[in-house]
């Protein structure tokens, strides 16, 4: 069912309503018009099963809250501002400002929530699938329309051979040169994970990756006590604790949150615009605007700014080829 439009009267209004909500919830106010309810405090999704959403109070308890109406989608990582309604339930009744938002695509095509307020993404790649370049730049566009820090993650070490790792991490040079990190890890042998855990402290992650490449293996490895989270997660939700469909926010040892999203494998660029594309691809940007004709499509142009980077070994070849598919297929699925 579509949901109703609001109009701009109705939006101001919800909207001056949750900041009065944030603004009791900082000052630890008695609510004014919520009866039966306790005071209104500041809250944490860590997760989000249907209409059931786990919030996690500021001493680590957790309760099984609704949402008001109107809030719209809220989604794992969100900084809420709930209230009581017994032992082990609540209500969110505002959403905090966020920073940043995953979105995906519904069943309807629609921008679904995945995870809020994230500081980092970490891209897991592995021998085995064959890593796709393609991929990559998908991932590191939407990376970086979020605003958040990136990194590749080379999984499985222990299975590559010294001349088979030499390759890889050439094929992952241009991603170093433009400012993302490549970090060898080995969930097996436990190689690389220190430095993993430093990069993930302090922050709220995400690892995302194709299926196969260790990410489950890492995220074991980096949550001793997930297990243990579930089963008290699963107490509350009904679900069992197989269940592993919706995302997840971990607390890390070290500090930080990881958010685990099993359904994450590849990032849609629905939600990317092409100004997010050209601003995604920081080695082709600072050349656009600077071929000889505004109308350049840096395939045989003469004076293409891009192609003369190419030449000159300050563009990867294969870099523009990927930037060109993926701004075709951008301006193919926005005709007019």
């Amino acid at each position: 069912m579509a949901s109703r439009r609001l109009t701009q009267h109705q939006q101001d209004r919800i909207q001056r309503q949750q900041e009065r909500r944030r603004d009791r919830a900082d000052q630890r106010l008695e609510p004014v018009d919520s009866a039966g309810l306790g005071s209104e405090q500041t809250g944490l999704v860590i997760a989000h099963y249907g209409q059931t959403l786990i919030v996690e109070d500021s001493a680590s308890r957790l309760y099984r809250c609704a949402a008001r109406q109107n809030l719209g989608r809220l989604a794992c990582g969100d900084q809420v501002i709930w209230q009581a309604s017994g032992a082990e339930d609540g209500v969110v009744v505002a959403i905090v400002e966020r920073r940043s938002l995953l979105t995906r695509p519904d069943y309807n095509g629609q921008p679904r929530p995945v995870a809020a307020n994230l500081d980092a993404v970490a891209v897991v790649l592995a021998p085995e699938p064959e890593p796709s370049e393609s991929l990559i730049d998908r991932y590191l566009v939407t990376i970086s329309a979020l605003g958040v820090r990136g990194l590749l993650v080379l999984n499985k070490l222990d299975v590559l051979s010294a001349p088979a790792l030499a390759i890889l991490t050439k094929r992952m040079e241009p991603y170093r040169r433009i400012g993302y990190p490549l970090l060898l890890t080995s969930s097996r042998t436990a190689q690389g994970l220190s430095e993993l855990r430093a990069w993930l402290r302090g922050r709220v992650s995400l690892l995302v990756g194709q299926s196969g490449v260790g990410k489950s293996s890492l995220i074991k490895a980096l949550l001793p006590d997930r297990e243990i989270r579930i089963q008290a997660v699963s107490q509350f939700t009904g679900h069992g604790v197989h269940t592993t469909t919706t995302s997840t926010l971990y607390h890390l040892p070290d500090g930080g949150d990881l958010v685990d999203t099993p359904g994450v494998r590849s990032f849609e660029l629905g939600e990317i615009s092409l100004g997010d594309l050209d601003r995604g691809f920081v080695d082709i940007a600072p050349y656009l605007g600077r071929c000889r004709f505004s109308d350049c499509r840096h395939q045989s142009e003469p004076e293409c700014a891009l192609r003369e980077a190419v030449t000159h070994g300050e563009i990867a070849a294969r870099r523009l080829e990927s930037y060109l598919q993926l701004r075709a297929m951008l301006k193919a699925a926005r005709p007019g």
